[in-house]
């Protein structure tokens, strides 16, 4: 099962990668994956990771103006 997975994982990042290339970044987003998903016939994942990936962003900006908030004198 690990072996298929990871084969999984590796046939999604390549294909993210090759579009990051292709746009001349070096950096593989989330946003390069749940594209790399959709492409690759994968629509049933890509929704609810790009569900979780909105809300993981929220959250994060939130502890960011927290941490800002905590700065202040």
């Amino acid at each position: 099962m690990q072996e298929c997975v990871s084969e999984f994982i590796g046939f999604v990042t390549s294909e993210a990668s090759q579009k990051c290339r292709k746009e001349r970044r070096k950096t593989v987003t989330g946003d390069d994956i749940c594209w790399a998903l959709a492409t690759l016939g994968f629509d049933n994942y890509e929704a609810p990771l790009k569900r979780y990936l909105h809300k993981f962003r929220e959250l994060e900006g939130e502890k960011s103006s927290q941490s800002d908030e905590g700065n202040w004198p």
